[in-house]
């Protein structure tokens, strides 16, 4: 099969972008799925016959890759790129995006996991056709999830707005992205990427699509409380300086306080009533000394996205695509 360079289609093509690692439980039941809702919109003439389903594998240590290889040798429908290291989710995205991008008329990119429905995609397609050229997928409840999985799920995107990261509420990665948002997208060269906040800042016309988000259908999450944190502290550092303001007043108002402090203890002395207060004095200096570090953290996070940064490496490398295994095939 080969993937063709320019886009002669009266009807717009769409490329499925869907990141995988280690989902090899997941895979065989959601890849079905996913081409039912492509052979959908296709029979109902939304989008061209040319559209793709593309598996983004993220340096897999199971059979994803494998799995992924199957699949585009059974239905030409089906392709797959592999990464040449683990690079995590939002670089996989962005790696499908850029690959799709000068193929394609529009992307959706969704999750292997087959927690967010599918057939969502169908109004999302319609909205583009409509003229929306970003289509965010939101959340309309979190129903399924436990307490804790609903509060800090929610949390998070309350902070991420506080803090001034700029983000769609209850939209992680599952949305319709036009070649024109993506070319105006690719001007974004930086290696700390939070695609939720990024794409915000590209523009053109947006819409939204609610929809009700399922169980995992099979394997594990691969997004724990601990990943989630420090999602939101990159999505922080990488789109607000607000935490060096909040450091700022905090530094003020401490010195205030300090000020007030030197003041009170030298009237203390002149009236001859001062004790001994080494209790005091510690839980003074263990206070300051922890706001001092964990000052000099944020801003050591700040400096050092500026040193990734100020390297340009690349922030993918692909190592294998499926079509270039069937063009091999097919020369030989």
């Amino acid at each position: 099969m080969s993937v063709e360079n320019t886009i002669v289609s009266s009807k717009p093509i769409l490329w499925m972008v869907i990141p995988c690692y280690n989902e090899e439980s997941v895979l065989p039941v959601t890849a079905p799925m996913f081409k039912e809702e492509l052979d959908f919109l296709i029979g109902t003439g939304r989008i061209s016959e040319k559209s793709r389903i593309l598996f983004i594998n993220d340096s897999s240590n199971d059979e994803t890759w494998n799995i992924i290889e199957s699949l585009s040798e059974k239905d030409e429908h089906f392709i797959g790129i592999s990464q040449s290291r683990n690079r995590g989710h939002q670089n996989a995205v962005l790696a499908g995006m850029m690959e799709a991008k000068d193929r394609c008329d529009m992307i959706i990119s969704i999750d292997c996991d087959g927690q967010d429905d599918i057939k969502a995609m169908t109004e999302m397609v319609d909205k583009y056709l409509k003229g929306a050229e970003v289509v965010y997928g939101v959340r309309s409840s979190r129903k399924t999830d436990t307490f804790f999985k609903r509060f800090t799920a929610e949390s998070f995107y309350k902070f991420l707005k506080f803090m001034g990261a700029d983000v769609v509420f209850n939209h992680a990665d599952y949305r319709l992205v036009s070649s024109t948002a993506l070319e105006s997208f690719s001007n974004f060269h930086e290696v700390n990427i939070f695609l939720r906040g990024m794409f915000p800042l590209v523009g053109y016309e947006s819409d939204v699509v609610y929809y009700e988000r399922n169980e995992r259908i099979a394997g594990e999450s691969h997004y724990p409380l601990k990943k989630m944190l420090c999602l939101a502290f990159d999505g922080i550092t990488s789109f607000s300086v607000k935490p060096i303001f909040m450091i700022t007043s905090l530094g003020v108002v401490v010195s205030l306080l300090g000020f007030l402090g030197v003041i009170w203890a030298i009237i203390v002395a002149l009236l001859k009533k001062a004790n001994s207060g080494w209790p005091s004095i510690v839980c003074i200096l263990c206070f300051l000394s922890g706001i001092q570090l964990f000052s000099l953290g944020v801003i050591g996070q700040y400096i050092g996205k500026i040193y990734m940064e100020s390297k340009h490496r690349p922030r993918y490398i692909i190592s294998k695509r499926t079509w270039e295994k069937a063009e091999r095939r097919y020369k030989g």
